[in-house]
């Protein structure tokens, strides 16, 4: 049990570094703005006094550590998504893990995204709100595949 709970850590982990290292290449090469944790962890703050959804989670009052709470949550999401995949799949993925399932349940997190943190942030449902709102779809969808691709290549790295 405390090896899957390991390799659990270590897939989430993994994939959410590659997440990371493709934002870096689309900064680097495509003038992509960086990602900005601090609004993120604001918005985890402030979900212990039960608010989840902001008109503009700038209006919200700042954290401290907010910038430092965005990054856990970033990874820590990361890691939950990995236990997830494996609950779905069974621990034979973890012995033999395939691409589809890992594709498919990235693709899936999109969701999580799209219907819970953009709206919490005050972005609307599926960043509607923002000025290229399909844009953010769009690289939200690649991002979430990437994601995917360190799923499936971590879990083979640590099988």
């Amino acid at each position: 049990m405390i090896d899957i709970f390991w390799r659990c850590v270590a897939i989430g982990i993994g994939a959410t570094v590659l997440m990371d290292i493709w934002a870096l290449i689309l900064a680097a090469f495509f003038g992509q703005a960086r990602a900005n944790w601090a609004p993120v962890g604001r918005w985890f703050w402030h979900l212990k006094s039960g608010k989840v959804f902001h008109d503009s989670i700038a209006d919200a009052p700042p954290y401290s550590g907010e910038l430092a709470l965005g990054w856990i949550g970033h990874y820590g999401v990361g890691i939950v998504y990995a236990f997830l995949l494996v609950v779905f799949t069974g621990t034979q993925w973890l012995a033999n893990p395939t691409f589809l399932p890992a594709l498919i349940f990235g693709l899936i997190t999109v969701g999580a995204g799209w219907f819970l943190l953009q709206p919490g942030l005050g972005l609307g449902w599926a960043a509607s709100k923002t000025p290229n709102s399909n844009k953010v779809r769009s690289l939200n969808i690649l991002a979430h595949i990437v994601f995917a691709v360190g799923l499936y290549c971590t879990a083979l790295l640590v099988r």
